[in-house]
């Protein structure tokens, strides 16, 4: 199957400086510092990241990170969880080496010093979210989860000798041997003394662990890095990605009006898991008899189920209702959604709040095995910008924060078998003799808007088409700066989204299409796309046995 062309080819500049490491880590979320830390193993460790070090999806991680940590629970039924919530496409063996090594790794970040939440006893509060039917959700500082994490997986890797970073350096291009092993990457650095400009970071194995994707997207939860740069990096290198078009949209994010854009503020599940209820904007509850957890239900159903409820009042948002929890516990469980809402006007105790759907997390990614090994040799990935199969097509609630744990220990560990030395770095021919291709900057509204209209929550085969013709136009710009760069990635994601949108004729999980409303058998699989010479897309189905 043909998903489609990129409007132009991409190829990276020329190398300024250049340095060397065993491991080159590119990015500084839960995966990234994970797998840096235990990557010391295979020998001296360079940590890249694109802003400073904690700007990435992970502190704004709410919720918590799920696992079997009540003895009433077991790794068995959040295998059960995970599955259902995936809507058939999870691959099994990966769900369960997560929900197997879950509760050890939860308990090792707790051991680094991530300060959880307790009960008075001293053991583990933890709380509910949907798709879960059980509490297994652990959490810290009320609703501070992520911050938690990266503030002490951060002063770890400060504190580790063999660990050397470099901030405000966005990934350009995987650099590759003439065996076609990864051997480095590009960057574009910005004031990092005689790093500064474009370089190379040459290393015996590379780890993407850049994150999301969700700024393809006129609005969402995702922070302003969050580009998609490791996919787009990993598809012009010749690797392999998988079910991008299961973008996931969060279905409770603050809504602040219909124009609003960029990231917006996360009003978390475990909202709900605590007994908050969705409501229309006449009071009226809606998600009982939809679905067997009501207003816990995976977030595919959530979502779908509000867009139509405001199908049926006309409006543009739903309400949360959380009022029945009262002051005190929402104000001690929930003081970083409390204070956001605040400062837009709202107050949890005494209003509803308003929300509405927005992208929040991918899915799909580059394609990876057990040991986190990509299709290009020495080219590993970790954390949202890969795909395991762990999520199928819906992450359930508060298992992403987990993959990054689990996914970094088994590559740390594939590392410290050995790392063969690559050869020197070749120019890969890929795109022919073509000349460098980069975007206009300024049209990065334009992809975002394209794809909100066209490829958001709810597509079609007219609404894709619209979208592929709208990213058509994107133009060429004149400064290869960082900012050009960032829409080059989003252009080359968003052209990778469409595509495997087009093609999966379902729906399924959180991919909805219009035209083909139910879930199919024979689409029961995965769409593994590449970049091939000429810079065409190339999207073909494979069956999961």
């Amino acid at each position: 199957m043909s998903g489609g062309s990129l409007p132009r080819r991409l190829t990276a500049p020329t190398a300024g400086w250049t340095t060397r490491a065993d491991v080159v880590v590119i990015g500084s979320g839960i995966a990234g510092l994970t797998t840096a830390l235990k990557a010391r193993r295979a020998g001296r460790v360079l940590l890249v990241t694109k802003t400073v070090l904690d700007a990435g999806s992970t502190r704004w991680a709410q919720g918590g990170i799920a696992a079997a940590l009540d003895p009433a629970d077991s790794p068995d039924e959040h295998l059960r969880d995970t599955l259902a919530a995936g809507v058939g496409v999870c691959d099994e063996a990966a769900v369960r080496m997560l929900v197997r090594q879950g509760s050890r790794l939860v308990h090792e970040l707790a051991g680094l010093g991530t300060d959880f939440d307790r009960q008075p006893d001293g053991q583990l509060a933890l709380t509910r979210e949907g798709g879960h039917h059980r509490r297994r959700i652990a959490h810290a500082g009320g609703d501070a989860t992520g911050a938690e994490i990266e503030r002490a997986l951060i002063a770890a890797v400060r504190a580790a000798r063999d660990i050397e970073i470099i901030e405000h350096a966005l990934v350009l291009d995987l650099l590759t041997d003439a065996a076609g092993r990864a051997c480095g990457v590009t960057l574009h650095v910005i004031g990092e003394g005689q790093r500064d400009g474009v370089g190379a970071v040459l290393g015996r194995a590379v780890v993407l662990a850049t994150g999301g994707l969700g700024q393809v997207y006129a609005a969402t939860t995702n922070p302003p890095v969050s580009t998609g740069d490791g996919v787009a990096l990993a598809l012009r290198a010749g690797a392999v990605v998988t079910d991008l078009e299961f973008v996931q949209f969060h279905p409770t994010v603050l809504w602040r009006g219909s124009a609003a854009q960029g990231q917006q503020p996360l009003i978390s599940e475990a909202v709900r898991g605590e007994g908050a209820v969705l409501i229309d904007v006449d009071g009226v509850a809606f998600m009982a008899g939809r679905h067997p957890l009501a207003d816990l239900a995976p977030r595919d159903v959530v979502a779908r189920e509000i867009f139509r409820q405001m199908a049926v009042t006309g409006t543009d948002h739903v309400l949360l209702d959380a009022r029945a929890l009262g002051r005190e516990r929402i104000e001690s469980r929930f003081p970083t959604i409390v204070a956001s809402c605040r400062v837009h006007g709202i107050d949890p105790v005494t209003d509803p709040i308003p929300v509405a759907p927005a992208a929040h997390y991918a899915s799909g990614g580059v394609r990876t095995d057990l040991r986190g090994r990509t299709t290009v040799p020495g080219l590993y990935a970790c954390g949202e910008v890969s795909c395991t199969g762990v999520h199928g097509a819906n992450r359930l609630a508060s298992n992403s924060l987990l993959e990054g744990l689990v996914f970094a220990d088994a590559i740390a560990a594939d590392l410290a078998m050995g790392l063969p030395a690559p050869g020197a770095p070749v120019e890969s021919g890929a795109y022919g003799d073509d000349q460098a291709w980069i975007a206009d900057a300024a049209q990065r509204g334009d992809v975002q808007r394209a794809m909100s209209e066209g490829a958001g929550v709810l597509r079609s085969a007219t609404s894709l088409s619209e979208t592929v013709a709208g990213l058509a136009k994107v133009g060429a710009g004149a400064d290869p700066g960082v900012e050009s760069w960032e829409v080059t990635n989003l252009l080359s994601v968003s052209a990778a989204i469409t595509a495997g949108a087009t093609v999966r004729e379902e729906t399924r999980g959180s991919h909805w299409r219009a035209d083909f409303p139910d879930p199919v058998e024979r689409w029961r699989g995965h769409l593994l796309t590449t970049l091939s010479v000429g810079g065409v897309l190339r999207t073909r189905f494979v069956p999961l046995r």
